[in-house]
């Protein structure tokens, strides 16, 4: 039996799905649900009869279940989403549907190494959204650690909003007014930016030379430029 890409096999005890490389005697498998690491082989002459395309019972209505399975199942599907074989690993760490046209800087960004990108939509496209599914899925993948968006003053709380509700990341706001509450948290000579790893920061606030050079030394991996033609 030829087996399709993109198909559900089990063999070894579990379920695998079909990756591109996959031969007709010789199939590369990921499991259901986990990650490149995982990925195995199997040599079909040898191991034929223990390949058998995976099958999953329908669910019973007389078996609704319970809250707490309904829960796990939420919690499983969300797992799945950000590590199975699909395309994007932050699409289960996100309380927002992209538009299909918000992808196109995302798929723009995952052929870029590094990651070096201008997003000039119109105005009330979504460009916050675009810049933060390229930051999400940086993140998911470990390409990234840190991250630091440079925004004009009365627009730090948006975006500290935008990270947190929709995108789930937790950033510090680098204002004038905060800044001495987050020195109180670092150590002697410790940068800011060394200490907290998503950081919003106020354009105004990083003009001097001092702040600006304690910035560019402790640069996150990833930095977002609002507003980027008022930096010039």
């Amino acid at each position: 039996m030829n087996y399709a890409v993109g198909s559900l096999v089990k063999a070894r005890g579990r379920e695998w799905v079909v990756l591109p490389d996959s031969s007709e005697d010789f199939l590369v498998l990921r499991p259901l649900g986990g990650t490149d690491q995982e990925r195995a082989g199997v040599y079909l002459p040898l191991e034929r009869d223990d390949v058998q395309p995976a099958s999953f019972a329908l669910p019973d209505p007389n078996q609704p279940g319970d809250f707490l399975s309904c829960r796990l199942l939420r919690d499983a599907v969300r797992l799945g989403f950000r590590s199975s074989a699909g395309p994007f690993r932050s699409f289960g760490r996100i309380s927002v549907e992209p538009r299909p046209y918000q992808l196109v800087p995302l798929l723009m960004a995952l052929k870029l190494d590094p990651v070096r990108l201008l997003v000039a939509d119109d105005v009330g496209i979504g460009k916050t959204v675009e810049a933060l599914l390229i930051a999400r899925e940086l993140l998911d993948r470990g390409e990234v650690r840190r991250l630091a968006v440079l925004c004009p003053p009365h627009l730090a709380e948006q975006w500290q909003d935008e990270l947190r509700d929709k995108f789930h990341i937790e950033a510090e706001l680098v204002l004038p007014s905060t800044v001495n509450r987050l020195e109180r948290n670092a150590a002697a000579n410790q940068s800011l930016f060394d200490l907290y790893p998503h950081v919003i920061v106020s354009t105004e606030y990083i003009k001097s030379s001092r702040r600006r050079d304690d910035f560019v030394r402790a640069c996150p991996e990833l930095v977002i430029v609002d507003e980027a033609h008022t930096c010039a």
